[in-house]
């Protein structure tokens, strides 16, 4: 192979990758990839170039990208071909130890993404002759080349992505990337490739990505740099200003049904609507290291919360606590002891057994849940010897309620990263009418954090305490029976810290 034509001589050359970027509706990708390795512009082009990146074309190639862009943008294809152009020209061997194979990577938010780019990687290695007999072997998630570099394809993963020097990194749909063991996926990969791209003069990362909320890696990367002299490049266009073959009027059709998620999915805006719902401060602040679960304690009164499932989907989730004084015995704090999941595929029947079985252990004899199959659910409970409780509060407003406990820090919660991940997952989205919801992100879970905040809500919650019969305290005075927190005479700190039960005669 005879000199590689840079990369933008490349995707208009016939013999390379001309024929998949024909005609007009390529020039504002190519005009982005001209800024972006610094090849010279025309005048027209650097006007084009100033309105996706309000600056001036770089001065020299940027090693770091950020395309933020509608749907339908052309991302998918922009990412293979950078990709594949970027593994077939590599000649720098001599920059690695003996034997190490550099590594072209396209990371993607779930696995259908993912094969989609691979497939079209690969069939520019199949269809192109310049390329012909350039792969050797096919891998589980890619295939290696004869000049030694290897391109694979795959879900993002900062534990996948260690150990090999990266000569590229296309990072997918950054904005709706999800991993059920991490609640920055994002920044936790993006941290974890960096190391790689130091063995390598001239490595990338490439980041292509519809715009989400108004957090997380894609975000940071735009306010850091956008508009601004960096090093790292961001440019930001909508749908139509680089693949302007997307009818008008399929853009207005959803902007007028929904004019925040389509202003996002089209106009390449992020969205004011969809926001963070606690902060990771608030949660480090609510969290007890290191601990993963406590025994139960006689004396404490527990309560639990349940969040049924089918056993075919969704996990199904309980979660026991109970109430106790803080320390400047001021204020009651909720202490979550113990966290159960058990993930989909499983008997709903058997899964219930295993939670009476727990919930006996802490001396619990009735739970409560949400309204989710509520007869099957209470009737499953009741045969193993426990009673079901539908709650009278929703998800999202037992989400709005757990809030303020946990930005106050009422709230005692066990070293779980599940829970962590899903309760930093939440978000608070505002509908077109003003009215708030909270719920897991697309593609996210909330199971383990429903029971959680369920449990939390109901312990701390002084209207959905149980009224008891006739109370004393230890002097004999009679405790107000409407309101058990208002006493008629002193009560001890001993008598608060045991529990209401304790100080019955």
């Amino acid at each position: 192979m005879s000199a590689p034509p840079n990369i933008v001589e490349a995707m208009t050359d016939p013999e390379w990758f001309g024929p998949w970027f024909q005609g007009e509706s390529w020039d504002g990708w190519r005009t982005v990839l001209k800024g972006m390795f610094a090849v010279p512009m025309t005048d027209d082009e650097r006007a084009f170039f100033r309105t996706v990146s309000e600056r001036d074309p770089p001065a020299e190639p940027s090693r770091e990208m950020w395309a933020i862009v509608g749907r339908r943008g052309g991302k998918d294809s922009i990412a293979s071909f950078i990709a594949a152009y970027i593994a077939a020209t590599f000649s720098g061997q001599d920059k690695l130890r003996p034997g190490e194979r550099p590594l072209v990577m396209s990371l993607a938010c779930d696995r259908d993404q993912a094969r989609i780019c691979l497939n079209y990687i690969k069939g520019y290695f199949e269809q192109i002759d310049l390329f012909a007999g350039m792969i050797e072997r096919e891998t589980q998630t890619g295939f290696e080349l004869s000049n030694g570099v290897d391109i694979a394809v795959a879900t993002n993963s900062f534990r996948s992505v260690r150990g090999r020097p990266i000569l590229a990194a296309i990072l997918d749909e950054t904005a709706f990337w999800r991993d059920e063991s991490s609640a920055n996926p994002d920044v936790e990969t993006f941290n974890a490739i960096k190391p790689g791209l130091a063995s390598i003069p001239n490595s990338l990362v490439i980041g292509i990505s519809s715009p989400y909320r108004r957090s997380g890696l894609l975000f940071s990367k735009f306010r850091d740099h956008f508009g601004k002299a960096s090093k790292t490049l961001v440019v930001k266009a909508p749908t139509r200003v680089l693949n302007p073959t997307i009818p008008q009027t399929i853009i207005d059709e959803a902007m007028a049904e929904d004019p925040a998620a389509a202003s996002a999915e089209w106009m390449a805006e992020f969205r004011n609507d969809v926001s963070a719902f606690v902060s990771q401060e608030a949660v480090d602040a609510c969290t007890s290291p290191d601990v993963l679960e406590r025994p139960r304690v006689d004396g404490v009164k527990y309560s639990a919360f349940v969040d049924p499932s089918g056993g075919s989907s969704d996990s199904m989730t309980l979660a026991i606590g109970h109430s106790q004084l803080s320390e400047d015995k001021k204020r009651s704090i909720a202490v979550l002891d113990a966290v159960r999941e058990i993930r989909a595929p499983f008997s709903p029947d058997d899964a219930v057994a295993e939670f009476a079985t727990l919930l006996k252990s802490y001396a619990i004899r009735s739970v409560r849940g949400d309204r989710y199959g509520a007869e099957w659910v209470s009737q499953s409970f009741k045969k193993a010897g426990i009673e079901y409780k539908a709650a009278d509060l929703s998800k999202s407003e037992i989400y709005r309620d757990l809030l303020p406990r946990l930005n106050s820090g009422e709230v005692d919660l066990l070293d779980n990263r599940r829970l962590t991940t899903q309760l930093l997952s939440l978000e608070r989205r505002t509908a077109r009418g003003g009215r708030d919801s909270i719920d897991h992100p697309p593609g996210g879970k909330d199971d383990v954090v429903n029971s959680v905040a369920g449990c939390v809500v109901y312990l701390t919650s002084a209207r959905h305490q149980p009224v008891y019969p006739a109370m004393y305290s230890w002097s004999g005075q009679p405790i107000n029976r409407k309101n058990p927190s208002r006493f008629d005479g002193p009560i001890t700190e001993g008598e608060l810290a045991g529990g209401y039960a304790t100080a019955m005669r």
